[in-house]
């Protein structure tokens, strides 16, 4: 088969290798896909760099999202066993952990309604309890990441604001349904954000960027606000003043979606009945914005590392 090897970590188009290797073997509990369609996410350029938390042995193939279809036809999406990762023709999935592609979604769509979709479902309900007619600001609002925030948001009931880098992804993010999008790049961010909630602030703020954007999130959350840290996609991690959440009485919430599969992995899977039934009402839908075959991951990894994408860059191997 062909599959993207990585034998030393750097950057992702200068350490990305397209090569024929063997297709790996199962191990128990383990299910053998075809790749269909594999996402490209943040996580991958960390991979390639040897920053993530995971560090395969090399050589591997990033890829940490899939859908793929088993032997016996059934559509399944997950996260690959690396170092076996999605950017294959073939790949590994723990079947315990693989959850059924809903029908409503086609194999791309499907693929991203896993990491980025549970990750804002875990982000706002389970950390920072959203409430109907809350204000929620979302930072990258266009990215992959972002975009399912918003569109959780609005499922939700709550007003969203979205901060983008840029007009083009500020089109996007009005198109995902935002009731008010910010240009970080042009605006006074923290300004907008108090005219647009009389003084208030945001009551959740969800941030997968860091650096400057959790300064900015500090400075316009409400009283009893909740920032959810999900990753420093800026590559700055903060530093919060303690004595700041003190005095202003907000919450700091860190989330590691990953733990859930260790500690609750129940609630994976009620989690992802409840992303299908929304994707069956048509009330999400993952935003692919382009779709390459198996010769372009390395190109797209790069341009999803250099912040230059919107939604999900999909792989068709």
């Amino acid at each position: 088969m062909r599959a993207w090897q990585v034998a030393q970590t750097g950057e992702p188009e200068q350490v990305m290798r397209l090569a024929e290797t063997e297709r790996p073997e199962p191990g128990p509990g383990q299910l053998l896909v075809q790749v269909l369609a594999a996402n490209v996410n943040f996580p991958d350029a960390l991979l390639c760099r040897g920053q993530y938390q995971i560090r395969p042995p090399l050589p591997f193939t990033p890829g940490v999202e899939l859908c793929g279809r088993t032997a016996d036809g059934r559509r399944l999406i997950g996260t690959p066993v690396l170092p076996h990762g999605g950017f294959a023709e073939y790949a590994l999935l723990e079947e315990a952990a693989s959850l059924p592609a809903p029908d409503a979604l086609d194999d791309a769509e499907a693929a991203a309604l896993h990491i980025g979709y549970q990750t804002g479902w875990f982000g706002l309900h389970r950390r920072a309890r959203l409430q109907p007619g809350e204000t929620l600001l979302v930072h990258a609002a266009a990215g992959g990441v972002g975009s399912a925030a918003v569109q959780l948001g609005k499922a939700a009931g709550a007003r969203v604001i979205g901060v983008v880098g840029g007009r083009e992804k500020a089109e996007v993010a009005r198109g995902l349904g935002c009731d008010l999008v910010l240009d970080r790049r042009a605006d006074d961010v923290i300004a907008a954000v108090k005219e647009f909630t009389g003084g208030r602030g945001a009551d959740v703020v969800y941030d997968p960027v860091g650096g400057d954007s959790y300064a900015k999130s500090a400075k316009c959350v409400a009283f009893e606000g909740r920032i959810v840290v999900v990753g420093f996609t800026s590559g700055t991690i903060p530093a919060p003043a303690l004595n700041h959440a003190m005095v202003k009485n907000y919450a700091i919430l860190g989330l590691h979606w990953g733990l859930y599969a260790k500690y609750a992995p129940q609630t994976i899977a009620e989690c992802h009945r409840e992303l299908t039934r929304l994707a069956a009402e048509g009330v999400v839908k993952p935003l692919v914005s382009e779709r390459v075959p198996l010769e372009g991951a390395a190109s797209a990894v790069r341009k999803v590392a250099e912040g230059r994408s919107t939604g999900r860059i999909c792989v068709l191997p």
